[in-house]
């Protein structure tokens, strides 16, 4: 039995040394790097499932100091210091993603104290079942707050206008979430949203009674679009449009849009360019618009 197996394969290395005859080194090469590329093809065709974590951290930056400079101007200096994360436990049927994001900065002009720029805390659990297409069920909560106290900054004084979990926006929605491409996932859905105060009411008082209510819940519909596109090799832009219409006011739709284009300089350092849009006539009748430039350094933690 064992002469038979060694003749076997004796008669086997010289067929693949007849097979080879003939061919160049270049050849052969070739034949190796198109077996290579077509084991990682089936590689990553295969699904993997399970738990998926990322968090990054960064710090933007902005200075510009003078000295002797006769065309006039302030010393002026702005940081902020961010976080941001998700975990994602993608299975066959479901899918259960919780992102968050914190955000907080501070400036200093010339000779006044470090006022506060940034203030951000943003937490979002999203559930959804697959079924099969691109339209699929969900379910979501969202959660926004600050660390910090802000101010009302005058001339004569600093005016205290909120605080930590003052006010608070809650949101819980449910409906149908579309990804009609891998950059761009939108949901629309019926939710409510909860608006917390303490100390500051304003946010949720009813102008209309003679009350002060330090809450306020609104039945409305929501629609979330989140965009992410690699536009270049170092160059991404990301992007959420938020909506809300409550049905007691449906001609006051709140808009709340965060954009930003990040260009990586190297494995560290990025230039970031934000613009924010906050459009709620509960709080102001005007659109609010917050627009930064900075250079940032970021590390990946997960």
């Amino acid at each position: 039995m064992r002469g038979i197996f060694i003749i076997g394969l004796l008669v086997g290395c010289s067929l693949i040394g007849y097979a080879q005859e003939g061919k160049t080194p270049e050849d052969i090469q070739r034949e190796k790097a198109n077996q290579e590329r077509a084991a990682k093809s089936n590689l990553d065709t295969v699904k993997t499932y399970g738990w998926k974590h990322s968090m990054v951290t960064g710090l933007n930056l902005t200075q510009v100091s003078f000295k002797d400079w006769v065309g006039g101007g302030e010393n002026a200096l702005a940081y902020t210091v961010w976080l941001k994360g998700e975990s994602v436990q993608d299975l066959e049927q479901t899918e259960w993603s919780n992102s968050y994001s914190f955000d907080f900065g501070q400036t200093r002009v010339g000779s006044q104290g470090l006022r506060k720029t940034d203030d951000d805390i943003y937490l979002q659990t999203l559930f959804i079942y697959k079924l099969g297409s691109n339209i699929n069920p969900y379910v979501s909560a969202t959660l926004r707050t600050q660390f910090a106290t802000g101010y009302n900054y005058t001339d004569t004084a600093d005016i205290a206008i909120s605080k930590f979990f003052d006010p608070a926006y809650l949101t819980q929605s449910a409906g149908v979430a579309f990804q009609p491409v891998p950059e761009v996932t939108t949901r629309l859905g019926a939710g409510l949203r909860e608006i917390i105060t303490s100390e500051y009411p304003s946010y949720a008082d009813d102008p209309a009674t003679t009350e002060i209510e330090k809450t306020k819940v609104l039945g409305g519909l929501e629609s979330v679009t989140d965009v992410k596109v690699n536009f270049a090799d170092n160059m991404t832009y990301t992007g959420k449009l938020e909506m809300f219409d409550a049905f007691i006011h449906m001609d006051q739709i709140i808009v709340r849009s965060d954009n930003t284009i990040s260009a990586k300089v190297n494995k560290y350092v990025s230039v970031n360019f934000n613009v924010q849009i906050i459009n709620d006539v509960s709080v102001s009748p005007l659109t609010q618009i917050k627009e930064s430039l900075a250079l940032g350094i970021s590390y990946i933690l997960l």
